[in-house]
């Protein structure tokens, strides 16, 4: 139906087409403009001042936050910006209101404001999560790997092999009684790293799910939230 009335010359805006954070914070800034002076969440939420979008797309974002957060955001987008330079002017100087609701949202996502400077040659761990024999958070692909091993069985998958070339695993599942499915694995620290073929991959195991525009045909196993689970039916 779609494509009949686009060929008809009707014109749709792409539904749910992901707008990038930079997209946003642009809107953001010329609703600064025409306000004089930030809007409340409400304000931008109800399209006040002529605004585009939603706040959702800025807290939703790996790279946002809590609404607090917007004009530290704007301020680091701004930056060698002059175009710019007139929004910046229109935002309150930093205050301790501002930096206290930034170190809460940051340790709440498990990545607090460092107290120390990182030390040259020596190696760093993710966050202490003490699963099983695991003492911390993967960081990269490879403790993905080493994760999946740990409970691919509790999650329902017998592995036959894993390999370096794309896809990196293939494994079976009971798909009914009696029955078994071979599925293809792909691994990923995070799943919006995927950068191979949407077909040939049916599963990408990862240890955080924050890609908006996966595809359908493309189930995520997130990792994080999968050990949570497992943790708990052990207490």
């Amino acid at each position: 139906m779609t494509s009949a009335l686009v060929a008809a010359g009707y014109a749709f805006d792409r539904y749910h087409a992901k707008i990038h954070l930079e997209d946003w914070l642009k809107d953001w800034g010329e609703v600064v403009r025409r306000k004089s002076g930030m809007p409340t969440r409400k304000e931008y939420k109800y399209k006040a001042y002529g605004a585009k979008y939603s706040p959702g797309v800025f807290e939703n974002d790996p790279e946002g936050g809590k609404w607090v957060l917007v004009p530290v955001k704007f301020r680091e987008f701004a930056t060698a910006k002059p175009e710019w330079a007139d929004v910046v002017a229109k935002l309150p100087t930093p205050d301790h209101k501002e930096r206290e609701a930034k170190e809460i949202y940051a340790e709440a996502r498990g990545s607090a404001i460092p107290r120390y400077s990182r030390l040259e040659n020596r190696p760093t761990y993710g966050n202490p999560i003490n699963f099983r024999g695991l003492r911390h958070e993967p960081v990269n692909e490879q403790g993905v790997v080493f994760l999946f091993g740990m409970v691919a069985k509790e999650l329902g998958y017998m592995v036959e092999a894993v390999q370096v070339g794309f896809p990196d695993c293939e494994a079976k599942r009971q798909v009914e009684g009696g029955r078994w499915q071979s599925v293809k694995i792909e691994f990923e620290f995070e799943s919006r790293n995927y950068n191979h073929p949407l077909e040939g991959c049916a599963v990408i195991v990862c240890w955080r799910h924050n890609w908006p525009d996966c595809p359908q045909n493309i189930e995520v196993v997130e990792l994080s939230k999968e050990i949570t689970s497992l943790a708990k039916s052990e207490d």
